[in-house]
């Protein structure tokens, strides 16, 4: 009866959310500020980019739309962007289009986030080894 209770008592502490507690989510990432540029996706593959902006020209006026494509199949990759001429256009675009039916797929207008420039890597310090032809001065006499 006493190594019953000893087992039980481990098993509980095995598994106790005192001991480990679980992995914390990641963390969204935060919602981009007010700007003309939206990003939209849930497209369709068939969504083209004259499609995309005649949708959103309804709301304001559209400097630019781009569907992003496969470059192999000329297919949608899903997503687009749109440019209006002024903050509020891009508003009243967001709240046009999100959540409704685009080519019959449910699609979501947010504000687009700035690009993040590319992390540059590092150079290693040491020597870079030449791999190419012996120098002139190799073998000369």
């Amino acid at each position: 009866m006493a190594a019953a209770a000893t087992a039980r008592s481990g098993f509980r502490r095995m598994f106790s959310i005192s001991a480990f507690s679980p992995p914390k989510p990641p963390t969204p990432p935060p919602k981009a500020d007010p700007s003309p540029n939206l990003f939209i996706s849930g497209l369709s593959k068939r969504t083209t980019t004259d499609g995309l902006k005649e949708a959103f020209a309804k709301f304001g006026e559209v400097i630019h739309a781009r569907v992003v494509t496969d470059r192999v199949t000329g297919f949608s990759k899903g997503f687009g962007f749109i440019r209006y001429a002024t903050v509020e256009d891009a508003a009243k675009g967001i709240e046009g289009m999100d959540g409704k039916f685009l080519d019959g797929w449910v699609i979501f207008a947010e504000y687009a986030r700035p690009r993040t420039p590319p992390q540059q890597p590092e150079m290693n310090s040491q020597p870079q080894q030449s791999w190419g032809p012996p120098s002139s001065s190799w073998g000369a006499q």
